[in-house]
């Protein structure tokens, strides 16, 4: 694991390391149920690893010489030995375990309850959502691989060689849902087939897999080069665009002609009990869709007001519907150019750096950068996103879409930039992999309520930083919450409640101030994949009513800068166990101020 120093005094602040981070308050003994737990924990994560060679290698020194097997006797044998796991799991007495062990357990149970289900309800029949899918997933393969040995390129080329059968096994669950219509909704693979033309190319020396031959490997002879150089290039040719081309043509020619058309969950083989199920996989909580819904027609109401306030202070002349189109086509709210965007980004990016010692007393050790979004998949893909390191050595990432300029306003950009980088995603995920003494499972692990929460919290984080002193661009911050209010609207109404795609994409369109490509993106995503979006606001709403509690006990007590290190200091978690981290904060506050008064 990595490693900081303890204690280095810089200014007035000083930052811990994350030995400190989650193991303060951890035992120095072990009871017997701890033992039994760590044995039955490591034995699960060791078979995880067995049965993902590429994840397996990202936490060794080895490059791996095989794809998953995802035959379907290979993802029956592992629904079996994860239910037996969990059946172990649930055996273990929970009260009788570390405060460590008890969160690494919960995070052992969320990950094999998620496996077990998307098996029951054959989430594999849909490997991929309106962005992109298993063959995008592979465009990673290349710099996932750390070349130091000939023996590293053999086993690449190994992998691209297993590429065909890869793709067939898939084809082949996308066919058997076409029969039994577990499909993608027609709706939502329009224009899908772009998400693969970047694969295929004429000429294999400019494929993607084909990158890491361009310069040759130092580690190697001209000649061996020059061979390795032609094996890849026939291997990409002959295998991997071939691949890449049948399955453009099965989804324009079979699949996207016999997709479903109705867009909701709830019309595929038991998609009512797989929607609720995904709502409490992504929200670790157990409200109804109901329930989400209501909170989503509130939040939305609330947002609405306070932007109204905002063109009020404007004195803009006119409905709201109609500054919402002044926002939406005046051209002083668009970069002209990818550099400009991109530029602008990183200096958001830079000058939060600058506020975090103020709401932070623990920082990362890994950087982050600033690129666009990769051209193959820019098209369809959402207006920003942050992509970690998958290696030690490398930097996170925060990708911004350079795409259609015409449609990436400016005015979001600084809500878009605190979410991606920091205070958000890159600065909650590098902690939580830079933890120290706790198992990879658990520091490797994202939940999206708390992940999304943060971010989405991060967003807010920014009016006391000191940004969105432009109006347009508070509007903007308020346009994104309220993004993530309709999400709970549009997701829960079009899969349980007959929602159609344009009433989703028109009530986007009345209430905020998004792009309508935007908006059309964020909607086919919410149709393809089910109940994630809710996670969003539903995570931020619990860290907030958390803070709120936390400032209304502890009143001038209150330190931002401690009750961010307790909502991160145990990494990603279920909300529930959030509440009872912060509970447990307010506490011992409180004795504090007990025993010094």
């Amino acid at each position: 694991m990595k490693t900081f120093l303890h204690g280095v005094v810089l200014g007035a602040f000083t930052f811990f390391s994350s030995a400190s981070f989650s193991l303060a308050e951890q035992v120095t003994s072990k009871s017997k149920e701890d033992v039994k737990f760590e044995v039955l924990a490591d034995d699960i994560w060791q078979f995880s690893l067995e049965r993902n060679p590429l994840r397996a290698a990202s936490y060794s020194e080895t490059s791996p010489s095989k794809l998953a097997d995802i035959s379907p006797e290979a993802l029956e044998f592992n629904n079996k030995k994860q239910q037996q796991q969990l059946s172990l799991l649930q055996d273990i007495q929970v009260a009788k375990l570390s405060e460590q062990n008890q969160i690494n357990l919960s995070i052992l149970r969320h990950k094999l309850n998620n496996s077990i289900d998307n098996y029951r309800f054959k989430a594999f029949q849909i490997p991929i959502t309106a962005e992109g899918g298993f063959h995008t997933s592979l465009a990673f393969l290349p710099r996932s691989i750390s070349f130091k040995t000939e023996t590293d390129v053999e086993n690449y080329l190994s992998l691209l060689s297993q590429i065909p059968d890869y793709f067939d096994q898939q084809i082949a669950y996308m066919s058997d849902g076409l029969k039994s219509g577990n499909s993608q909704p027609k709706v939502v693979l329009q224009g899908f087939e772009h998400s693969i033309d970047g694969f295929i190319v004429e000429d294999a020396s400019e494929s993607l897999f084909y990158q890491p031959f361009k310069s040759g490997f130092a580690f190697l002879t001209p000649e061996k080069n020059i061979q390795l150089q032609a094996r890849a290039k026939k291997v990409i040719e002959q295998q991997v665009i071939n691949s890449y081309q049948t399955f453009k043509d099965f989804i324009t020619d079979t699949y996207t002609p016999n997709a479903r058309t109705s867009i909701g969950v709830q019309y595929t083989p038991d998609g009512k009990d797989y929607y609720q199920n995904r709502a409490v996989h992504y929200t670790t909580t157990d409200l109804s869709a109901e329930e989400i819904h209501r909170l989503g027609l509130s939040e939305v109401k609330r947002i609405k007001s306070e932007m109204e306030e905002i063109i009020a202070q404007l004195n803009f002349k006119g409905s709201f519907a109609e500054f919402l189109h002044f926002l939406r086509t005046d051209p002083q709210f668009y970069a002209t150019t990818a550099e400009q965007l991109l530029k602008e980004a990183s200096f958001i990016a830079k000058k939060m750096d600058a506020q975090l010692p103020k709401f932070f007393k623990l920082l990362p050790r890994t950087p982050y950068g600033v690129a666009p979004v990769p051209a193959h998949i820019a098209p369809k893909y959402t207006t920003g996103r942050y992509v970690g390191s998958s290696k030690p050595t490398d930097p996170g990432y925060y990708w911004v879409n350079t795409y259609a300029l015409d449609r990436r306003p400016l005015y979001e950009l600084e809500a878009l930039t605190l979410h991606e980088s920091v205070p958000g995603h890159h600065l909650q995920i590098s902690l939580t992999k830079e933890m120290e003494n706790t198992p990879v499972y658990r520091s490797s692990y994202y939940m999206s309520a708390f992940g999304e929460g943060w971010g989405l919290y991060s967003e807010w984080l920014g009016l006391e930083a000191g940004f969105y002193q432009d109006p347009y661009s508070n509007f903007g911050r308020l346009t994104y919450e309220m993004w993530r209010a309709t999400r709970l609207v549009v997701d829960t109404g079009m899969h349980t409640m007959n929602w159609t795609r344009q009433q989703s994409i028109d009530y986007m369109k009345q209430n905020s101030a998004l792009s309508e490509h935007n908006i059309t993106t964020e909607v086919d995503r919410y149709i393809s994949w089910p109940a994630q979006a809710l996670s969003y606001k539903i995570g931020e709403l619990t860290i907030k009513n958390l803070r709120q509690k936390a400032e209304q006990s502890l009143g001038n007590k209150f330190d931002i800068r401690e009750f961010h290190y307790h909502v991160l200091k145990n990494g990603s978690v279920p909300l529930s166990l959030l509440e009872q981290q912060i509970d447990a904060y307010i506490q011992a506050e409180l004795g504090k101020v007990k025993l010094t008064s």
